[in-house]
């Protein structure tokens, strides 16, 4: 489980194909890393991925390896995402810490899209395309992530949603760099999820 607030920015540095999926190797930035364990979470651009090798100390900084199957690859944009890419970085959230952002579960719905940008006043409005599937859990003043980041919808309608970066998200995420028709990874509220589930099977008792 992790929170959406990202810890740092990492880049793809490598990816390397086995046995029909693909092993995928990541520098960490900023991220606190010196007590990373093997086998543990990290959400990368929003998809929960698990450490199965590391280097710490590594002298040209460090980075870890995850393995990442056919279906992640062909459901999230780390299929497509070129090697160099900048990639948000999240751990696990810990029993305890402050939950600043909203539940992100690191299990990507959709892949979404850069549709525009907007100055307003110190920061930027954005507006993303979204699959209509997925527009339904998508509601003005409510919670997504995007590429891992938990933010605020402003608005929404049949075709995307708008939310507002503010100055501080625009320097430490990867939205910093990112252009208008850049796919990004989506993942809506938890909650509004589960009322739907629960709405679509009241008459199943």
């Amino acid at each position: 489980m992790f929170t959406g607030l990202i810890q740092a920015v990492g880049r793809l540095v490598a990816r390397e194909s086995l046995g029909g999926d693909q092993r995928l190797r990541f520098t960490v930035g900023g991220l606190p890393f010196a007590d990373v364990e093997l086998g543990e979470s990290i959400a990368c651009n929003g998809v929960c991925l698990t450490v199965v090798a590391f280097d710490a100390a590594a002298p040209d900084g460090a980075w870890f390896d995850a393995d990442v199957s056919t279906e992640t690859l062909a459901l999230t944009t780390l299929g497509s995402l070129p090697v160099g890419a900048a990639v948000n970085l999240e751990r696990a959230l810990r029993v305890g810490d402050r939950l600043g952002g909203h539940l992100v579960s690191g299990h990507v719905d959709g892949i979404g899209l850069v549709e525009s940008v907007e100055a307003d006043a110190r920061g930027q409005r954005w507006r993303f395309r979204a699959p209509k599937a997925l527009l339904r859990f998508i509601a003005a003043k409510g919670s997504v992530a995007v590429d891992g980041t938990s933010l605020t919808v402003n608005a929404a309608d049949g075709e995307g949603f708008e939310v507002m970066l503010v100055p501080h998200t625009l320097a430490h995420t990867g939205f910093g760099g990112m252009a208008v028709g850049t796919p990004v990874n989506l993942e809506v509220d938890t909650v509004a999820r589960y009322v739907a589930r629960l709405q679509e099977t009241e008459g199943w008792a």
